[in-house]
């Protein structure tokens, strides 16, 4: 059996068979959450309340009156203890509320609705879904409802349901589709709906062949929904190769899958998009995977935004004794965490927490040209020039070069003998060149 694919990209060990068995369980409440004011791509929050206010779970508790935005909701019922920098997962401080849970209030199960699909309207979907603060649950964490929003002169004839988690050790998604395949599908007709789209694919690999069987039978009588089987490819998740893979359309560079008709979506943010309609329940919560040889029990919860990562760890098993590294996310597209202090957020898929034995200790080496990098690059770019570049500080070649084309998806990093960390390299020339081009401006 032919399976879609991209060219390009990487083959690395997966580990998905320490989680992927393991039945979504919710990780108890915490006694306190740190919900950060910025959790998406776009302007930050303001917050709603003041220190020592009550606030109930589900309350809106950050807005901002920009298009490119997302609001925070509070994830317990419990007292503001305060509104400042605290620890956020990626690199920096940032503006947050902290709430400590009231323990003399049980936290229910939210209430399910009802929705009928031909009664709702596009804008009413659009309006919902923004309310409800949810974002892109696949990492990228972009503002559901623009997404939902393309302007009229590109008009969308597809919508992609992005089923395959190919990052190692990550299976929350692969749970999703599992133990949530009506809500994924429902979800996946919202979306088409709010865009006025025609077709619906749904993309999973094919190390999750019963999830591809359980929706072949869920939709085997839906006439405009797709299920289609991918190969097993780093990074065969990607917006831009996962377009390619199903469509043959390629996005122009600097270009969005809008232009091309499509719009991709997260199974996890379809569940959440129909929660937020069919239930009005805001993103207060997400599945996780905590996993990696340094925890005691791998497996998915699901758990309240603004939980520590300690609490998530404790709650599966702890560290072993040899854990060295924690890290948001999966091993090439992660970002390593200094404490176990900082929250899980909206795009907090993993927690992957490694020992010793994993990490790899080789210093970083001359570059040997092998090209080994540009043969797996899946944006067809030339990483080791980049790294060139970054090094002599001559970051206007680095526009030429097309760096902001860069998805950081760490192909490079994996394949390279001299062991350069190229996305580092990477993340720096960015930094530089927007901070170039803002002077200008």
């Amino acid at each position: 059996m032919g399976y879609k694919t991209f060219k390009q990209g990487i083959h690395p060990e997966y580990h998905k068979e320490m989680s992927m068995k393991e039945s979504i369980k919710r990780c108890p409440y915490p006694s306190r959450v740190i919900i950060p004011l910025s959790q998406h791509t776009g302007a930050p929050c303001k917050p709603l309340i003041e220190k020592k206010d009550k606030v109930i779970r589900g309350q809106k508790i950050g807005e901002a009156d920009a298009f490119i935005t997302a609001p925070v909701h509070s994830s317990i019922t419990g007292t503001v203890k305060s509104i400042d920098k605290q620890p956020f997962p990626r690199f920096r401080n940032l503006e947050a509320i902290v709430i400590e849970r009231d323990d003399k209030i049980e936290e229910g199960e939210w209430k399910k609705g009802n929705i009928e699909l031909d009664r709702i309207s596009a804008e009413e979907i659009r309006k919902k879904v923004r309310e409800a603060g949810i974002v892109g649950l696949g990492g990228a964490a972009f503002p559901s409802s623009v997404k939902l929003s393309p302007p009229k002169e590109k008009p969308i004839d597809t919508i992609i349901l992005n089923g395959c988690e190919c990052e190692p050790f990550l299976t929350a998604d692969h749970r999703i589709m599992l133990e949530y395949t009506d809500d994924c599908i429902l979800g996946l007709k919202v979306i088409m709906k709010a865009v006025s789209a025609k077709k619906g694919i749904v993309g999973i690999e094919a190390n999750k062949m019963d999830a591809y069987e359980l929706f072949k039978e869920k939709t085997k009588n839906e006439e405009n929904i797709g299920i289609e089987l991918l190969d097993v490819k780093y990074p065969e998740g990607a917006e831009k190769m996962l377009i390619h893979a199903l469509l043959k359309r390629v996005v122009p560079a600097g270009g969005l899958p809008m232009d091309v008709g499509v719009v991709v979506h997260n199974v996890g943010t379809a569940v959440a998009i129909v929660e937020a309609i069919r239930d009005g329940k805001p993103l207060i919560e997400r599945v996780v995977t905590i996993t990696g040889k340094g925890i005691r029990n791998p497996g998915n919860y699901l758990v309240q935004i603004g939980t520590p990562f300690g609490d998530v760890i404790d709650a599966a098993g702890g560290m072993t004794e040899n854990a060295v590294k924690i890290i948001m996310g999966g091993p090439l597209m992660g970002i390593a965490q200094s404490a176990p202090d900082v929250p899980v957020v909206k795009g907090t898929s993993g927690i992957l927490v490694l020992t010793e034995g994993d990490i790899d200790t080789a210093e970083e080496c001359n570059c040997i040209r092998c090209s080994r990098c540009i043969d797996r690059c899946p944006m067809n770019l030339l990483p080791t020039e980049f790294v060139k570049f970054v090094k002599g500080e001559t970051w206007d070649d680095l526009e030429q070069y097309h760096i902001m084309d860069c998805i950081e998806c760490g192909c490079c990093s994996f394949v390279c003998p001299s062991k350069i960390p190229i996305v580092q390299y990477v993340n720096v020339g960015k930094l530089a060149l927007v901070n170039l081009t803002s002077k200008k401006g």
